[in-house]
């Protein structure tokens, strides 16, 4: 399954998964909670308890743009795929006015552009961005985005669902003050969480966001000090999901972030060169603008991408994802992200697409 999301969870993951579910108000379990909690402190590299939402990451992402967006702000949101485009419905629904920045989805956002946007529009008080935009197969240049935004005084929320753990990419050293990741990317664990930092600034602007959801599924500051024992969730947590998700931490601490972000990083190398020596070509313009945990090819004229997905599953039961808004029907992708991110994996699937691309493919 090389699929860009959900991947394939790692075994201590799937072991994790089978462990007896406790009762959510047993001090046992909120004990447990709170040590989870802190080991992705750690993993995030932050200074302050992130969250635990419990729901898909797309819960995270629409949760921040609730609690930080207010009726007055103007937001610049930054567009180089489908997600990225997809926040400025959130942006829209809670702030004053959206300002767009985009750019061709072949492309990444340049953080010049975001520099001079910000210059003529000082009233911009957030910038979103979407590090890593699957359906393209591109990533940001986030830190020196997050340089821009800062030197600004602007807040930054950051969909960084497809590249934590995959990458060096951490809230802080990037300015985001609102970062969104998933456990079931790089990580490799399962969907069903929404993993978010928040900086102490944005905990202050949300906690003067009259419009802040409160008595909601959608709400943070229901979730703010959830760790500490004793205190009551706002809704029963997924009990196996953490186990799940304390399972991939632990994983990820034993092997060593560096060292898993060089194994999704060299298997995205080994993926493009493949490709390349087939003749195919890669979706984003450059090479250097492809991300190392997924790759983006674009899908001969003569030949359907169904077809093309379907015989690498049917044939040669490799899953790949197909592309999605303005690339759907252009592009497959395929996911280097937590255990399928072995260079073995990548020298598979060109094997494979070898043999399906030199007989003839009808849809």
């Amino acid at each position: 399954m090389l699929t860009t999301g959900p991947v394939p969870a790692y075994p201590e993951v799937l072991a994790a998964l089978g462990k007896p579910v406790l009762y959510d108000y047993h001090p046992a379990f909120q004990t447990y909670y709170a040590g989870v909690v802190e080991k992705l402190r750690q993993a995030l590299r932050t200074d302050n308890n992130p969250v635990i939402m419990q729901g898909e990451a797309i819960l995270g992402i629409e949760a921040a743009a609730a609690a930080l967006i207010a009726r007055n702000d103007v937001v610049l949101n930054l567009v180089s795929g489908v997600y990225g485009k997809g926040f400025a419905s959130w942006a829209a629904r809670y702030g004053r006015e959206v300002v767009e920045l985009a750019v061709p989805y072949d492309e990444i956002i340049d953080p010049q552009a975001v520099r001079e946007a910000l210059r003529s529009r000082p009233d911009i008080s957030i910038v979103s961005l979407c590090h890593h935009d699957t359906p393209s197969g591109t990533l940001n240049p986030l830190h020196e985005i997050g340089a821009v935004v800062a030197g600004h005084g602007a807040y930054l929320i950051v969909d960084a669902v497809s590249s934590f753990a995959g990458m060096d990419a951490h809230p802080q050293d990037a300015h985001a003050d609102i970062f969104i990741t998933s456990p079931s990317k790089c990580l490799g664990s399962t969907p069903g969480l929404s993993l978010i930092a928040v900086s102490e600034r944005a905990w202050n602007k949300i906690e003067a966001n009259p419009d802040a959801p409160l008595g909601s599924f959608l709400s943070l500051l229901a979730w703010k000090g959830a760790s500490e024992p004793g205190r009551p969730f706002p809704v029963t947590p997924s009990i196996a999901e953490i186990y799940a998700l304390d399972a991939a931490l632990d994983r990820y601490t034993r092997e060593g972030p560096e060292n898993v972000w060089t194994r999704h990083a060299q298997t995205a190398s080994v993926a493009r060169e493949g490709l390349l020596g087939l003749g195919l070509s890669l979706w984003p313009k450059q090479e250097a603008w492809c991300a190392p945990t997924a790759t983006a090819f674009k899908v001969p004229d003569s030949i359907s991408d169904v077809a093309l997905r379907d015989s690498l599953l049917h044939d040669h039961g490799i899953l790949v994802s197909l592309g999605r808004g303005e690339t759907a029907g252009k592009i497959l992708r395929i996911g280097h992200m937590g255990a399928s991110a072995e260079p073995g994996f990548a020298r598979t699937i060109v094997s494979a697409l070898s043999g399906i691309l030199s007989r003839p493919l009808h849809p």
